[in-house]
């Protein structure tokens, strides 16, 4: 494992060189600490902990004081990561707001980039921020802070105006200055398209194997999460067997994800 911090050029790079890129979500130091050891690229700091750490049933009620403190815990651990922050929900709702809140979640908190939610009528947020700075990972597709609106975790762009509307956001999101795209609960030839299109990385969750990347919720990965799983998702823990330890667990996962073994059909959604 190189000793570089990675950074956004390096995911770039990587996407050049079709070695995909491996992610999870982190959350405190321990195991920021554990993920950067294993040699995982980028941390996320997700507002999941709303519903992993905190029993919330959707992220929504996560602040941004939280935010900031959790990205805080990970990116003092993290030295060679690229830390990822949330910007929770309604935090980013106005332009000015997102600017404020960024600044909170990288001065502050220090991360290294910030990731909100929504299409192409965020393009003028997002271009304010890579302006100020602010290096941005969008997201599409399956929603989590819209969970209300799209009236449940459902499988987005399956029909062809939902694909269209999705392919045009992260075209439209690209040039106002995104990062990075991440593309959850997609059908896997849009993201593959999308992937081979765009020339940000793309990293999938529930989105087929051909993304520049994959990310999981960590406490799905381990399966700690309480109840059913996604089914996107994989507990590395009982595939390499529960005696050998969490850090095996994730060097699996991570060799899973760069030799594209993970996700397989089973975890593919469409």
């Amino acid at each position: 494992m190189s000793n570089a911090t990675i950074t956004t050029a390096s995911l770039m790079a990587l996407k050049q060189r079709r070695e995909p890129i491996a992610c999870l979500t982190c959350y405190d130091a321990a195991f920021a600490q554990l993920l950067e050891r294993a040699g995982v690229e980028v941390l996320l700091v997700g507002d999941s902990l709303g519903m992993v750490i905190q029993g919330r049933p959707t992220t929504l009620g996560v602040t941004l004081d939280q935010m900031v403190y959790h990205t805080g815990c990970v990116s003092r651990a993290a030295t060679r990561c690229l830390v990822i922050a949330d910007m929770p929900f309604m935090s980013y709702a106005t332009t000015e707001r997102a600017v404020e809140t960024a600044a909170r979640l990288m001065g502050e908190g220090g991360a290294a980039m910030v990731k909100l939610e929504g299409g192409a009528w965020l393009a003028e947020t997002v271009a304010q921020l890579a302006r100020s700075g602010a290096p941005v990972c969008a997201h599409l597709g399956l929603l989590p802070q819209s969970v209300h609106q799209l009236g449940g975790y459902r499988v987005q762009g399956r029909d062809p105006e939902g694909a269209e509307r999705i392919r045009s956001d992260a075209l439209a999101l690209q040039e106002a200055g995104a990062s990075l795209l991440v593309l959850e609960c997609v059908p896997s030839a849009l993201a593959e398209s999308l992937a081979q299109t765009l020339q940000i990385p793309v990293i999938g969750i529930g989105a087929g194997n051909r993304c520049d990347g994959q990310v999981l919720v960590l406490h799905d990965m381990l399966g700690l999460t309480p109840g059913r799983a996604p089914r996107f998702s994989k507990d590395f823990v009982a595939e390499v067997g529960a005696g050998t330890g969490f850090a095996a667990a994730v060097e699996a996962y991570l060799s899973a994800v760069k030799d594209r073994s993970f996700p397989a059909s089973e975890q593919t959604l469409a």
